[in-house]
């Protein structure tokens, strides 16, 4: 958790901050259904995405 909130904090939050509690819910969950787990590749999935490594597994154990 400390790496998630580490790389949002550099990668995504506005160094101003947020307007509203709304403002602030849309952009972390944006940031963590969007971005964090489709589109930005980790080095510890051999520069995956979560989801895809997610996918992978289901399709490699049967449960897809």
């Amino acid at each position: 958790m400390e790496r998630l909130f580490r790389s949002y904090k550099s990668e995504w939050m506005p160094k101003r901050g947020y307007s509203d509690l709304d403002e602030a819910q849309r952009d972390i969950s944006y940031y963590l259904m969007s971005y964090y787990n489709q589109q930005r590749p980790h080095s510890h999935n051999a520069g995956f995405t979560p989801d895809y490594m997610e996918k992978r597994l289901n399709k490699l154990s049967g449960n897809s």
